[in-house]
């Protein structure tokens, strides 16, 4: 018996969605079917619910009518904005027009104040005028009586305009005279300023010349008697010197590495010389002054015979270190004593390390003086002052033997011997 309740309780609530779902006259039919079907007491129990859901239908549809009428209410008030914005616009436009107009208006009333000030203007000089006319009007009437006095007035005037005239055509042309004196003037003061500038440059080559003259003429004295750089020391560079028992040479003279008067007596700046040469050449000398060269055992023997001399070494390694070595009593010897050398007291910024050659005579590849049980000249291809063989070797092969030992080998690329009379 629950069983038949419970399943007409079901039937009874599909046909409440059933109902949800129909027009009125489809509820009233269904209504009378269920009715009849359902006379029972279940039916009567649930009706009222059954009117409940028809009454929150019937709200359902008036509230989708509203939703509608509201939504075209809100499509004509759409369509009225657009409207309203177009009008806005229009508006804005004619108010801009507006602008333009008054602004237009505004420069007219301008222009119109100006005209009328201009108005203003030439009446106020037409009155003016006409005010003029009348008084001259009225001297006129007043003059006539002098019109005779003025006609004599008028010749006389023009007569003195005649004069005038001939005047004028007068100081035109004492105008134009005066004018071409004035330029040829100008001319001939520029020509005399030109004139005057290439005196003035002239009067300066004179004095530089006589003044080098000067110099020349002491230098030549100087160079007459001269047996060294010291007379030459302002204008370093080639010069002749005289010498007893050689007679006069060329010498290359230094100021510039260690002071004024130097002679340069071996110079190593290019490589490009040889100086594999035999007894005969290092006696008289060889290469050129511009680059390598030896100035000559003979000259350095009777240069150093003369007086005292000093010697200052100039090296310059591979590596740019520069280095100076000097001996304060520089001698060569004869040549029967094979050219011996003396150094005297060393001081400098490197070991004192030509040392080794002190007191050792010249050998070369023909003429053996060293002190090794070979010739030293023939091993290194050079002559040189060796002792066994050498720790300096200032004539040597440039990259093998060009060098100056200290405690490590510096191989060298530049290499110059230079020589000064040592002041008493």
């Amino acid at each position: 018996m629950g069983r038949i309740k419970i399943n007409v309780v079901l039937l009874i609530i599909l046909k409440l969605f059933l109902v949800g779902t129909t027009t009125g006259e489809e509820t009233y039919e269904n209504d009378r079917q269920i009715d009849e079907l359902c006379s029972s007491y279940t039916y009567k129990s649930v009706k009222p619910l059954l009117d409940y859901f028809r009454q929150v239908r019937n709200e359902l549809d008036q509230s989708e009518i509203k939703e509608k009428h509201t939504s075209e209410i809100n499509a004509d008030l759409m369509i009225k904005y657009h409207e309203i914005v177009g009008i806005h616009e229009k508006l804005m436009k004619e108010a801009f027009q507006l602008d333009e107009y008054k602004n237009q208006i505004i420069r007219k009333e301008n222009d119109l104040q100006l005209c009328q000030s201009k108005v203003d203007k030439l009446e106020s000089e037409i009155n003016s005028q006409q005010t003029t006319i009348n008084l001259n009007w009225f001297h006129c009437l007043h003059l006539s009586d002098k019109s005779n006095k003025l006609e004599i007035c008028e010749d006389q005037l023009k007569k003195l305009n005649s004069s005038v005239i001939e005047k004028d055509e007068k100081i035109s042309g004492y105008s134009a005279t005066i004018q071409n004196i004035t330029e040829h003037q100008k001319t001939i003061s520029l020509k005399l300023e030109e004139r005057q500038t290439m005196l003035f440059k002239k009067d300066k080559d004179i004095e530089i010349c006589h003044a080098e003259i000067i110099k020349l003429n002491r230098s030549y004295l100087n160079k007459m008697n001269s047996s060294s750089c010291l007379p030459f020391e302002e204008y370093p560079g080639v010069h002749e010197i005289k010498v007893s028992g050689v007679g006069s040479f060329d010498v290359l003279c230094d100021s510039q590495l260690a002071g004024p008067g130097w002679i340069v007596i071996q110079q190593r700046i290019g490589g490009k010389e040889n100086f594999t040469r035999d007894w005969a050449t290092y006696r008289k000398g060889f290469g050129s002054m511009d680059s390598d060269f030896f100035l000559g055992l003979e000259k350095m023997y009777r240069l150093t015979s003369l007086q005292q001399y000093e010697l200052y070494i100039h090296l310059v390694t591979l590596s740019g270190s520069i280095f100076y070595a000097r001996y304060d009593d520089f001698k060569i010897s004869d040549e029967d004593n094979g050219y011996a050398l003396s150094l005297g007291t060393f001081r400098g910024n490197i070991e004192n390390t030509m040392r080794d050659s002190d007191k050792m005579k010249f050998t070369t590849f023909d003429r053996d003086n060293d002190a090794s049980s070979d010739n030293c000249a023939v091993w290194f291809n050079s002559g040189w002052w060796y002792n066994n063989c050498f720790k300096c070797n200032l004539n040597g092969l440039y990259g093998k033997d060009l060098v100056w030992w200290s405690e490590t080998a510096n191989y060298l690329k530049e290499a110059k011997m230079l020589i000064r009379p040592k002041d008493e």
